[in-house]
């Protein structure tokens, strides 16, 4: 009896204000945290009457249903909070983002289909998270961002059929990684978790149990044996040529750009359009297939097959081409830069050890380990303009433009 009587005398000088609820039975560990042993009890909700000190609460195995905003608010310095096998169907968004010191939460062995993720950017300080045996059918891309204490987190037993790339990334601390037992489809918006588990120390347990759901060529081989040839990176090759000049008020070349790309998948193809005065982003052709310009593309000609045309390239149009290929293992891009000038003869004008200088043909620049073996990176293009005196000097003769590199330096990859 006289050492049950020290040990309330003990919380009675922590706390004096210490309250239990009903339910519950509270005591205070060797470590001096105040425990809230609540567990199997058959509770429907969080008791009320929780001590502000309580740094620990089991709520373990009840039959908890929804968990709202207030539901913790009476625990603010809670460190550890064990919520598993109860029935957890929905947790309201800032219920956990009040609870800045906690380390451990677990919620494994509910009927969670969604998480308040948002909450976890005020949780810097957790530790360990349970999500196991759940109905989450996503991570959110950054989710996890700034979880940088995280050393241990559970997610198998869910309904992952894929995550984000980067999903682990900035978890310095992160030790074991659970993921088992989920319905991956083993595509190539995958392939990075196997990049990525094969270069990181770690433990992702039971990784022969982490298996393809799909597709069926793949169905009950791990995830970590993604064939490497269904997925390869994308690269880029970006050839430019300038047309003769167009007869028309403005009289000015034409700049064509053709953008070659390789991967599996196969890529898709991006522009990125930079110049004084606007920014310009293309997703897919602005020219439909019968060749006529979408409506509110008309500047700049974006084809499927990779090919953009500037029709009477103008002073207004110079700036900075970058062709994008993206696929689902990543992006690969190269630019160049162009500007405009005027000569009667251009060639005379660039320096006399360019080795490109005076060609007429078309010149490339490439991204990507299989096109470009040695890094190449962006270059400043010239595009020449004639002056009205040289064109009417060579009469009848079909004069076209050529495009005039000057290298501007190699810029690593």
């Amino acid at each position: 009896m006289r050492p049950l009587l020290g040990v309330v005398a003990l919380v009675t000088l922590v706390s004096p204000g210490l309250a239990c609820p009903a339910p519950c039975s509270c005591s205070t560990k060797k470590n001096g945290r105040l425990l809230a042993e609540c567990a199997y009890r058959e509770l429907r909700d969080v008791p009320r009457g929780l001590s502000p000190n309580v740094t620990i609460l089991t709520l373990s195995a009840n039959r908890l249903g929804r968990l709202g905003r207030a539901s913790l608010a009476e625990a603010p310095e809670l460190q550890s909070l064990w919520l598993g096998y109860n029935h957890i169907s929905a947790v309201e968004p800032g219920t956990f983002a009040a609870l800045p010191h906690l380390k451990n939460l677990d919620l494994s062995h509910n009927r969670l289909a969604d998480f308040p993720w948002q909450d976890l950017r005020n949780l810097s300080a957790l530790q360990i998270l349970k999500l196991s045996n759940n109905r989450l059918a996503a991570v959110p891309r950054g989710a996890l961002a700034g979880l940088r204490e995280l050393r241990s987190l559970w997610l198998n037993d869910n309904e992952l059929a894929t995550l984000a790339r980067g999903t682990f990334e900035g978890l310095p601390a992160l030790a074991q990684l659970q993921l088992f037992h989920n319905p991956f489809n083993c595509s190539c918006k995958l392939f990075w978790l196997k990049e990525w588990a094969h270069g990181t120390s770690v433990v992702l347990s039971r990784a022969g149990s982490t298996l393809c759901a799909a597709p069926a060529r793949l169905r009950g081989r791990p995830v970590t044996d993604i064939p490497g040839a269904l997925c390869v990176p994308p690269s880029a090759q970006l050839t430019y040529l300038s047309g003769p000049a167009a007869a028309g008020p403005r009289d000015g070349p034409t700049l064509t750009l053709h953008c070659s790309v390789a991967g599996s998948p196969p890529p898709e193809i991006r522009w990125q359009i930079r110049t004084a005065g606007r920014r310009v982003d293309i997703h897919g052709p602005t020219v439909a297939r019968d060749g006529g310009a979408k409506a509110g593309r008309q500047r700049f000609l974006a084809f499927k097959n990779g090919t953009m045309a500037i029709p009477d390239f103008g002073k207004e149009d110079e700036g900075t081409y970058t062709c994008l290929a993206v696929n689902d293992v990543g992006t690969r891009d190269v630019s160049i830069n162009v500007a405009l000038a005027g000569s009667a003869n251009p060639a005379e004008e660039l320096p006399r050890d360019d080795p490109q200088a005076g060609h007429a043909s078309g010149h490339s620049c490439a991204k990507g380990d299989e096109l470009d073996p040695s890094g190449m990176g962006e270059k400043l293009v010239i595009v020449y303009r004639v002056s009205g005196e040289a064109r009417s000097s060579a009469g009848a003769r079909e004069f076209r433009l050529g495009i005039l590199l000057l290298a501007l330096g190699l810029l690593l990859w």
